[in-house]
């Protein structure tokens, strides 16, 4: 793990953001396969779409 990982994940958890967006984003930042179709959200997917690209732009 980097330290943008650990960051982001504190920074986004300061700001009070949703659990699943967290999720998502630590998924996506790693490269983890998405949840399966039954858990997907939205705020997870949108997380998991920022986390593959390096970003929180949707938090």
């Amino acid at each position: 793990m980097d330290q943008t990982y650990y960051t982001t994940i504190r920074d986004l958890e300061q700001r009070g953001v949703d659990e699943d967006y967290i999720n998502g984003w630590a998924g996506g930042y790693l490269r983890n396969p998405q949840r399966e179709e039954q858990r997907l959200t939205e705020r997870y997917e949108a997380g998991y779409a920022d986390g593959s690209a390096g970003n929180t732009d949707s938090a």
